[in-house]
C-alpha cells in the first residue's frame, strides 16, 4: 500500500479531483483506482484527500440564496443609512470600502492600496488603480472624498455621523491620492474606514436605486422590504471574485420558518437562528451551523450615581454573585464565550486576555453585601426582552441572591419603549450593546465621562486622559499596553457587569463554502457574498 501512495503524483490527483467536479462517485472512484491496483486503505485515504481538497477549492457558479431575520420598507441601498443587517448584507455586495477587518480583526486594504500617517492626524491614502464602477466609471480620489463628505451633511442622515464629524478636511491631491485631516490624532482611522458605512460611491451621486458601486455584484432587483438579486460583476477588480453566479436575499422573521426554508432546500442560508430553531436541524444530515462571536453582549448596569450602586461594596458583590459559566450554559443556550465585566471582546486584536473573568463566589458576595448594608432589603433589577436574554440573566442571579439572603426583585417590563423609558434611567438595569471595531469607539460611547451612553455613569478622570493618549499614537504595542489597562479599569470600577459575549449562530447548506467568522458580526461581516461558493 505504501508503494502504491509513493507513485501516486499530482496529475493522479487531479484527475480523482475532475472526476469528483463530474459528478464521480464514491464507489466510482474506488473502482477506478482498485482496478489500477491501489489497495483499499490506500484508494479510501487518497479519495479523502482529493474531496478535501474540492472542498477547499473555490467552485465558479451558482445560485445563492440566503434569508435574514429583518427587513423593512426603509431598506436602503445608501451606505451612509444602512440601519440593519439587511441593509449591510447588500451594501457589502455592491460597494468596496478603503480597507476591511479580516477574520483575525486586522485591518487589510481594499479600495486603498495604502493609507499612512506620520502624526495620525493627516492622512494620506492612495487608491488602488483599474477599478471601475458597474457603470464603467472609473474609480478616483473625487468619489472618495464624495463619499467621506456626505457623512458631514446633516441633510443625508448619516449613520455615523458623530464618527465622521473627526474628519474635518478631505482633499483630493491628485486623481489616486486624497488626504484626510482630523480634528485630532487618531491612529484607529483606517479601521474606522472599514465600517459598513463608508462604503465609496461615485462622486455625485444622489440616486442609490442602482447600486452603482465598484462591488463584487451588480444589482439586478431591489424590492425594499421584500428581496434584492445581484449578479456577478464580470468586470470585477479582485481576479477570481466572486464565484457565484448570482446572490438573491430576503427575510423571513420568524426563526423556525427560516430553518424549514433551509431544510426544504428553498434557501442555502439561514441568518442568526435561536437555539429553539437550532434543534430543528440535530440529526438532519446536509446542514451545518457556523458560530461567530464578535462582541455582542448584554450587560448589567448599576448606576454609581443612585443607590444603591453609589456604594462600591454593593457593586462589588453584584459582580461575585454573577454566575458567568452558568449564564452562557442556561440562558445563552452554550452560544456565548465568558466575559470579563469589559467591552472589548477576544475578537479583537487588543483584547486583554491577563483579565480573567471575577469568579463566583456567594459567600464573597454575602461579604460585600452585609458590608454595604444592603442584605435583606429589596432591591429593584429591570429587564427586559429588548435586551437579550437579560430576562434569564436576571432570573440566575435573582436565585443565586436569594441563596445568601440578598432579595433582587425582577421588574420585567415590555420592550416596547425600553430604551427611551429604562435604559439609561433606572438604578438597575440590563443593556445590549452590538460590537464595535476599536477600543476607542467603544469607550467613547460606553465608559468616557462624557460618553453618550455611560449606562453605570462611570467617571474617572484618569481613564479620560488615557483614552485620548492612546487614540493618537501609532506605536501599537503601547496601545495594547494602554487598552489592557483600560480595560481592567472597566472591570473593576464601572458599574457594569457584562457575563459573556453573545454568539450568533447562522445555518447552512453543506453544499456552502468559504464562511468564516468575522469580527464585524455573522455572514462574514455580512460580506460572505463575495467570498462564498457553493459545492455541487
Amino acid at each position: 500500500m505504501t508503494e502504491k501512495i509513493s507513485n501516486w503524483t499530482s496529475a493522479d490527483d487531479a484527475m480523482v479531483e475532475n472526476a469528483i467536479r463530474r459528478g464521480a462517485t464514491r464507489r466510482d472512484l474506488l473502482k477506478l483506482m482498485l482496478a489500477g491496483g491501489m489497495a483499499a486503505s490506500g484508494a479510501g485515504f487518497i479519495l479523502g484527500r482529493a474531496s478535501r481538497a474540492i472542498a477547499a477549492t473555490p467552485v465558479s457558479g451558482g445560485a445563492f440564496k440566503a434569508a435574514g431575520w429583518s427587513s423593512s420598507t426603509a431598506d436602503t441601498l445608501d451606505p451612509a443609512k444602512a440601519s440593519l443587517s439587511t441593509d449591510y448584507v447588500r451594501c457589502c455586495s455592491l460597494y468596496n470600502r478603503l480597507t476591511f477587518l479580516d477574520k483575525a480583526g486586522v485591518t487589510q486594504m481594499e479600495l486603498a492600496e495604502s493609507i499612512e500617517s506620520k502624526d495620525a492626524k493627516i492622512w494620506t491614502v492612495k487608491l488602488r488603480k483599474g477599478v471601475t464602477f458597474h457603470d464603467g466609471k472609473e474609480l478616483t480620489a473625487d468619489d472618495v472624498v464624495f463619499s467621506l463628505k456626505r457623512h458631514l451633511d446633516p441633510g443625508v442622515g448619516s449613520k455615523v455621523a458623530k464618527i465622521a464629524a473627526q474628519m474635518t478636511d478631505f482633499k483630493a491631491v491628485d486623481k489616486s491620492t486624497v488626504e484626510i485631516t482630523l480634528a485630532n490624532p487618531n491612529a484607529d482611522l483606517p479601521t474606522i474606514l472599514a465600517l459598513h458605512h463608508f462604503m465609496i460611491v461615485a462622486n455625485g451621486t444622489t440616486d442609490f436605486s442602482k447600486g452603482n458601486g465598484t462591488g463584487a455584484f451588480v444589482l439586478e432587483t431591489f424590492d425594499p422590504g421584500n428581496r434584492s438579486i445581484v449578479v456577478k460583476n464580470k468586470n470585477y477588480w479582485k481576479s477570481g471574485q466572486p464565484h457565484l453566479d448570482s446572490f438573491e436575499f430576503f427575510a423571513i422573521s420568524d426563526d423556525n420558518a427560516r430553518v424549514n426554508a433551509l431544510l426544504s432546500g428553498d434557501i442555502h442560508f439561514a441568518a442568526s437562528i435561536n437555539p429553539r430553531a437550532m434543534k430543528l436541524i440535530d440529526g438532519q444530515s446536509g446542514f451545518t451551523l457556523s458560530k461567530t462571536t464578535s462582541g455582542n453582549y448584554t450587560n448589567l448596569n448599576m448606576r454609581l450615581d443612585m443607590a444603591p450602586g453609589n456604594k462600591k461594596d454593593f457593586v462589588d458583590g453584584m459582580k461575585y454573585l454573577v454566575n458567568r459559566e452558568q449564564i452562557v450554559k442556561s440562558a445563552l443556550r452554550g452560544l456565548g464565550e465568558v466575559a470579563n465585566d469589559q467591552p472589548v471582546s477576544p475578537a479583537n486584536i487588543y483584547h486583554n486576555n491577563d483579565l480573567k473573568p471575577k469568579a463566583f463566589d456567594p459567600d464573597k458576595a454575602k461579604f460585600y453585601f452585609q458590608k454595604a448594608g444592603v442584605l435583606g432589603q429589596s432591591i429593584p433589577v429591570v429587564a427586559s426582552d429588548a435586551a437579550t436574554s437579560s430576562i434569564d440573566m436576571a432570573m440566575i442571579i435573582q436565585a443565586a441572591g436569594a441563596d445568601i439572603g440578598m432579595k433582587l426583585d425582577v421588574q420585567r417590563v415590555p420592550s416596547d419603549g425600553y430604551w427611551d423609558n429604562y435604559w439609561l434611567k433606572a438604578p438597575i438595569h440590563f443593556g445590549n450593546i452590538n460590537p464595535r471595531p476599536t477600543p476607542d469607539i467603544l469607550f467613547s460611547l460606553l465608559y468616557a465621562s462624557n460618553a453618550p451612553w455611560n449606562e453605570s455613569q462611570y467617571k474617572s478622570e484618569k481613564f479620560d486622559k488615557m483614552l485620548v493618549e492612546a487614540r493618537g499614537l501609532l506605536d501599537h504595542a503601547k496601545r495594547k499596553q494602554i487598552y489592557g489597562e483600560m480595560q481592567a479599569m472597566v472591570a473593576e470600577e464601572a458599574g457594569t457587569i457584562i457575563p459573556a459575549y453573545i454568539s450568533n449562530v447562522d445555518a447552512l447548506s453543506s453544499k456552502v463554502n468559504g464562511l468564516e467568522a468575522n469580527p464585524l458580526g455573522g455572514m462574514m461581516g455580512y460580506a460572505m457574498a463575495e467570498y462564498l461558493w457553493l459545492q455541487a
